[in-house]
């Protein structure tokens, strides 16, 4: 048995593709599977970088800009806690180095 060509796994992807009725490429595969590891924090980036073999980490490092669907599923993540704590009426914790009993008086929480 030989490894596959890559005119063999591009033939073998065009059939899956006519098949199935979809147009998945091996550069989309790769760039998925490139994505995903550069998320995973277990996997260093200069891991990534030698199984994809950019020659710059740099190159590598587009992976780490998020995709739109990660974006917009964060950002839905976030309105969804914000509206939770809002109906709940938890107060938000105060960022490292504020008082929370200034910021109740400074705010009109509490009188002074």
């Amino acid at each position: 048995m030989r490894p596959l060509t890559y005119h063999a796994v591009h033939r073998m992807f065009e059939r899956t593709n006519a098949r199935a009725g979809t147009n998945a490429t091996l550069h989309a595969l790769r760039h998925t599977a490139a994505y995903r590891m550069a998320e995973d924090p277990a996997l260093p980036l200069t891991d990534v970088q030698f199984v994809l073999g950019h020659a710059q980490l740099t190159t590598t490092q587009i992976y780490l800009t998020p995709r739109k669907e990660e974006v917009i599923r964060r950002v839905l993540a976030h309105h969804a806690d914000a509206t939770r704590r809002a109906t709940e009426k938890i107060a938000p914790v105060p960022a490292h180095g504020y008082r929370p009993e200034t910021l109740r008086i400074l705010f009109g929480t509490e009188k002074s």
